[in-house]
């Protein structure tokens, strides 16, 4: 996706990605001196997957807050809906890293194979190949990130429960951190989906794992990690809540974008 959803060139990449969380962390220091409680023991985030240009701010709200974790986080489990390839299940990749601009990720291969009990799981390569909602995370992570491992998971037609299980199981392994990566509505009048993701973003904030594709086209992973929240007693937070036509596209149809923490 490089060239198209974010620059190709490794130090335009750069610059842009760190220009989206300077501003933010700018942002996030006028909040703590307002609210000292900040975000302690973050578990996951919630970030969009759309070109930068549209959605790299919002994604930089959540990705701002790993500053202070970057010693901590050694592995990053990244789950996105599958655009291309219709399936049933979460696909894992059985290649050996994934590539950006910015350089390579090696896969946590040693976890992944430890995920084939859970019938829903299965090695897929075709839903990977042209799947942009995981690899524009990676620049973020990227940067924000010392050396990390990752467990990169296509989610198809899935129940909650059955993501639930992978997230539950994946949440266990130390120096963790899970990242779901969706959008909000897509192609309606400009107040019309603020309407429609400020009910959608209503339902996130109360875990409600019932959502449908029309609300997120993330909704099957979405959906599990709310489930796992709630089982687990998690808070969350909205870090950000917009749409195309605030940043870079026309307001006459649109795309939404959120950004949410989960924490302890």
């Amino acid at each position: 996706m490089a060239g198209t959803f974010y620059p190709s060139d490794p130090a335009l990449l750069l610059n842009m990605v760190n220009g989206f969380i300077s501003a933010q962390q700018s942002d996030n220091r006028k909040t703590i001196a307002t609210s000292p409680t900040g975000h302690k023991n973050i578990r996951a985030l919630i970030v969009p997957h759309a070109g930068y240009i549209y959605s790299g701010a919002i994604a930089a709200s959540a990705y701002s807050l790993l500053a202070s974790l970057k010693e901590d986080i050694r592995r990053v489990v990244l789950l996105g809906p599958s655009h291309h390839v219709a399936f049933k299940g979460i696909a894992a990749s059985r290649c050996q890293y994934f590539q950006t601009s910015l350089g390579d990720i090696k896969l946590d291969h040693e976890s992944i194979k430890a995920l084939q009990p859970f019938p829903q799981f299965t090695y897929l390569e075709k839903p990977h190949i042209e799947e942009h909602c995981l690899e524009v995370q990676l620049p973020f992570l990227q940067s924000q990130l010392d050396d990390f491992l990752l467990i990169p998971l296509v989610v198809g037609h899935t129940p909650a429960e059955e993501v639930t299980e992978v997230i539950n199981y994946c949440a266990k392994l130390p120096h963790t951190l899970i990242i779901i990566s969706t959008d909000l509505s897509h192609f309606h009048p400009y107040e019309q989906a603020q309407a429609i993701d400020a009910e959608t973003c209503q339902k996130i904030l109360n875990l409600d794992s019932t959502l449908v594709g029309d609300q997120a086209c993330g909704c099957c992973p979405l959906n599990g990690l709310l489930q796992w929240a709630k089982q687990a007693g998690l808070k969350i937070d909205n870090l950000a809540l917009k749409n195309s036509g605030d940043s870079a596209g026309t307001k006459d149809s649109v795309v939404g974008y959120a950004s949410y923490v989960l924490y302890e």
